[in-house]
C-alpha cells in the first residue's frame, strides 16, 4: 500500500491556487499519495488542535499555539498588503453593533477585530468594545447579518471583496487598520503547517511540493482556474482573480524574514492584555 499524507485546506481561491498543482497531480511527493480534505477555516483550526491532519492550513493566529505539534512551512501562506478581513453591516443599519458574526473565535480575523475594537472606543459606527462574537461558518456570515442574527459580520476569503454585491456596507477594513499600525509589514492571514512527527526530511519535502504546486499553477493558470471556480463561494471571476492577486504572491512562495516578522507581530498583538482572550458569546437561543 502506498504511503499517504493527509492534507486539509480551505476551499477559498488562494488555497486552491496554491495547492491546485498538487491536487491535480502536476506535482507531488515521490511514492506518496496525498489525500485532500476541504474545510472552513475554523474547522481547520480545530482539526489542527486535535492533530487530525499531517499538513493543514490554519489561521495565522494559530501558528504560535500549535508550535509544539506543527511546524510552519515556508511556502503556501497568505499575506495581504493593505488587504484583510472586512467588518460590514447591512446597508440601512445605523448604530453600534452588539453582536458580530465572526468566522471563528480562533481566526486571525477575530484576533484583529478584538485588537481594533480595543483601540477604537470612540467611533460611533464600530461595535461596542464588549460586543459578543457569534461564531458562524465563513460562508454563512452574509446571511447572518441580513437576517438579523448579528448586526455586523466579519467577512473573509473572496466574499470580503464582494460585500456591496450582497447589500452590505463596509465599516472597518482590518487590512488597512493593520497597515496603519505596522506600515512595513503585511498582515499574516493564514499559514500552512506540517506535523512535526513527519520528521524534518518529510516536512522539507512537503514544503518544496507546496512551492512547486504554486509555481505550476502560475505557469498553467488555465489548468487550476476551473477548480478554483468550482470551490469558490463567489462565482464572479473578477472577484476570484482579485482575491488571488491580493493574497497569493512572492511571500506565498517563500515567506522569508518578512513573513516571520509579520507572524511575530501578530503573536505579540494577540498576547497583549488589552482585550479579552475569549469574547462573550450570546445565549444558546441567540447563537447561529
Amino acid at each position: 500500500m502506498p504511503d499517504v499524507v493527509t492534507v486539509a485546506i480551505s476551499p477559498c481561491p488562494n488555497d486552491v491556487c496554491i495547492f491546485g498543482g498538487w491536487i491535480l497531480g502536476m506535482v507531488g511527493l515521490p511514492d506518496v499519495r496525498a489525500a485532500f480534505a476541504f474545510e472552513d477555516v475554523e474547522t481547520l483550526n480545530e482539526a489542527a488542535l486535535a492533530g487530525t491532519f499531517d499538513v493543514i492550513k490554519v489561521s495565522a493566529a494559530m501558528a504560535a499555539p500549535l508550535a509544539g505539534t506543527y511546524a510552519v512551512l515556508p511556502a503556501g501562506a497568505a499575506f495581504g498588503f493593505g488587504a484583510g478581513p472586512k467588518l460590514v453591516v447591512a446597508q440601512g443599519y445605523r448604530g453600534r453593533p452588539t453582536r458580530v458574526a465572526v468566522p471563528g473565535l480562533r481566526t486571525t480575523a477575530a484576533t484583529l477585530l478584538r485588537a481594533a475594537l480595543a483601540e477604537n472606543h470612540g467611533k460611533d459606527d464600530l461595535p461596542v468594545p464588549d460586543a459578543a462574537f457569534v461564531p458562524v461558518r465563513y460562508d454563512e456570515i452574509v446571511t447572518a447579518v441580513l437576517d438579523g442574527r448579528a448586526e455586523a459580520g466579519l467577512l473573509i476569503h473572496e466574499t470580503a471583496l464582494a460585500a456591496a454585491d450582497h447589500g452590505l456596507r463596509l465599516v472597518l477594513d482590518l487590512g488597512a487598520w493593520w497597515q496603519a499600525r505596522v506600515p512595513a509589514s503585511p498582515v499574516p492571514l493564514g499559514v500552512i503547517l506540517a506535523k512535526r512527527s513527519l520528521g524534518e526530511a518529510r516536512i522539507a519535502a512537503v514544503g518544496d511540493v507546496v512551492r512547486e504546486s504554486l509555481l505550476a499553477a502560475q505557469a498553467q493558470p488555465q489548468a487550476v482556474a476551473p477548480l478554483a471556480r468550482l470551490l469558490a463561494r463567489e462565482k464572479n471571476e473578477a472577484v476570484i482573480a482579485a482575491h488571488i492577486k491580493a493574497y497569493v504572491g512572492e511571500l506565498s512562495l517563500a515567506m522569508g524574514e518578512t513573513g516571520r516578522l509579520a507572524l511575530a507581530e501578530l503573536e505579540k498583538l494577540a498576547s497583549q492584555g488589552r482585550f479579552p482572550a475569549d469574547p462573550p458569546l450570546p445565549a444558546p437561543d441567540q447563537c447561529c
